[in-house]
């Protein structure tokens, strides 16, 4: 199994604006995993302190193989939830391990 970690960090918005688009992503991000078969488990989570200067979202998934992660990468699906977080991501960060 591969293990696909992902670390956010927004760019800077009105705490009560910031809150709404993280709102956003998790749902978007969660939603994928009715859409996608190679996802085989997702986790969103939400930094509890909005001002941090840590990483605001992160992002924890499972794929049975290398491959499979990579048609998650390119699903059309995915990649529109990618955009949408590109467009208010500052950071980013990544990491993928067999467990």
């Amino acid at each position: 199994m591969i293990n696909h970690v992902v670390l956010f960090k927004m760019n800077d918005f009105p705490s009560t604006e910031k809150a709404a688009i993280l709102a956003e992503l998790k749902l978007l991000l969660e939603g994928l995993e009715d859409k996608i078969s190679e996802l085989k488990y997702i986790e969103v989570g939400l930094n509890y302190e909005t001002d941090a200067k840590s990483f605001d979202l992160a992002l924890i998934s499972h794929f049975e193989s290398l491959g499979d992660l990579e048609k998650y990468k390119i699903h059309p699906e995915h990649v529109k939830v990618a955009e949408r977080i590109n467009a208010v991501m500052a950071a980013r960060a990544a990491v993928d391990y067999v467990f």
